[in-house]
């Protein structure tokens, strides 16, 4: 099977609590992540805060996320490891090609990211129209910058 697209790499995790002053203390005290970004959305209820490890192309995204009403949803802190965010080098490609093949994506389509990319959702669950889904798991699809496409080729490229 060809895909008309390539997943580049771990573009983020996204980790959920009642309370991201909690998750600061491991991730920015204790092992020193830098907070780069906040990010609040009522429509996504979050409150997060965006946290990096790494630099340049190969930077990884940790986003520390409470809910804004821990008794709405989205519930970003009922499971810890919330989502995983990939970068993909063609996101519209993508989006029509998995969806064409069965992949189930959760509701808002391609949207602006916290961080400023693209992105949409893998939902977690399949459907009885669309049974491809993350098996429990939240995929974030995201847009790869030119300098991200670039880098991750220029990697690949290099003898082992």
């Amino acid at each position: 099977m060809t895909r008309p697209f390539k997943v580049l790499g771990i573009q983020q995790i996204a980790i959920g609590g009642p309370d991201k002053t909690r998750l600061q203390k491991l991730w920015v005290d204790m092992l020193g992540l830098e907070i780069t970004g906040t990010f609040k959305s009522e429509r996504e209820n979050v409150d997060e805060d965006i946290c990096a490890i790494g630099t340049g192309p190969f930077k990884v995204e940790v986003d520390l996320m409470q809910p804004l009403d821990p008794d709405r949803k989205p519930a970003v802190h009922t499971t810890p490891l919330n989502h995983v965010g990939l970068w993909i080098d063609d996101l519209p490609t993508a989006v029509d090609w998995l969806g064409a093949k069965g992949v189930r994506f959760a509701p808002g389509g391609i949207r602006k990211g916290a961080a400023g990319f693209d992105i949409c959702f893998v939902h977690p669950k399949g459907s009885d129209e669309l049974p491809i889904g993350g098996e429990g798991v939240l995929i974030e699809l995201v847009q790869a910058p030119p300098e991200v496409i670039k880098a991750f080729a220029a990697l690949a490229a290099l003898p082992a």
